[in-house]
């Protein structure tokens, strides 16, 4: 213990001094130093993360139900929903949905799935070169149950009795719309290459057309 001597007034007292006390300076771990900034950083990264998540989230248009391809879209075909970060694919915003409606499917539209600006068109389904028909087929004329816009079919005029084989022509025509006929049959409207269509029309007024449904590109 160390002693020191103070004097008050004439006498001298002699009283124990406390020495003071050292404090030690901790040291810090390199590692564990570069370990807090490391979490530090990462923290940081990941509320930057989230922040954009949340402002990346909007309202988009998706596909309702299956929409074939040439159909005009309606509002029924299209629903509203809420996607973060759905900026990558460029889906169409909600926002959009008048300009939307009334444009036609350019692909085959899949329920559940975002709707982009490449899956939409407002050219029609017919080329520079072609025109529109009706053809009246009965039932057992239809090559599938169902014919959709953007089918193509095959045309083949059926020869009379008196003819050869070699008389046998064919076609090339893209289903534009279908319609119901009253005789249990189907309207489908065609679009036909322009110099095809007088002969195809001689062949539909003669019943001597079969529909052939070509295979899918």
């Amino acid at each position: 213990m160390t002693v020191a001597t103070t004097r008050t007034g004439q006498g001298g007292v002699d009283a124990p001094v406390t020495p003071p006390k050292i404090v030690r300076q901790r040291r810090v771990r390199p590692g564990l130093l570069g370990l807090a900034v490391l979490l530090i950083a990462l923290g940081g990264l990941g509320s930057a993360f989230a922040v954009t998540s949340v402002r990346a989230t909007g309202s988009y248009l998706a596909v309702a139900r299956d929409v074939s391809v040439g159909t005009v879209l309606s509002a029924d075909d299209l629903v509203t929903v809420q996607v973060a970060g759905g900026q990558a694919i460029k889906p169409v915003p909600a926002s959009q949905l008048d300009q939307v409606v009334g444009l036609r499917a350019a692909v085959a539209l899949v329920p559940g799935s975002l709707l982009t600006p490449a899956q939409l068109t407002n050219e029609p389904m017919i080329g520079p070169d072609q025109q529109q028909i009706a053809v009246g087929l009965r039932a057992d004329q239809v090559p599938a149950r169902q014919l959709n816009p953007g089918d193509k079919l095959i045309l083949v005029g059926t020869p009379t009795r008196n003819a050869s084989e070699n008389a046998v022509t064919r076609f090339d025509a893209t289903v534009i719309d279908v319609a119901a006929d009253d005789r249990s049959g189907v309207i489908a409207y065609l679009a036909l290459a322009a110099r095809d269509v007088p002969a195809v029309v001689v062949l539909a007024a003669e019943d001597r057309i079969a529909v052939v449904l070509a295979p899918a590109a």
